[in-house]
């Protein structure tokens, strides 16, 4: 394998587990805020809340990948 296909392998499963990667973030973000209403008995406030940091998370780690893309 040349050293050129190896770099774009590696590069192309990066940007593939990046839809893995936004998806565990609102799931987490989803499930500590339900785990937390569920504590606390605040019903739906803190799932939400949950789910806005995991949305944010994920953006975050779209971003990353987008900045880390303009240097390759």
């Amino acid at each position: 394998m040349k050293k050129e296909t190896g770099k774009a392998i590696r590069e192309l499963s990066y940007f593939a587990s990046l839809g893995i990667s936004v998806a565990l973030a609102i799931f987490i973000g989803l499930f500590l805020g339900l785990w937390l209403d569920k504590k606390l008995g605040t019903e739906p406030v803190l799932l939400l809340v949950g789910l806005a940091f995991g949305i944010a998370a994920g953006f975050r780690n779209i971003y990353k990948a987008g900045q880390k893309g303009k240097k390759l």
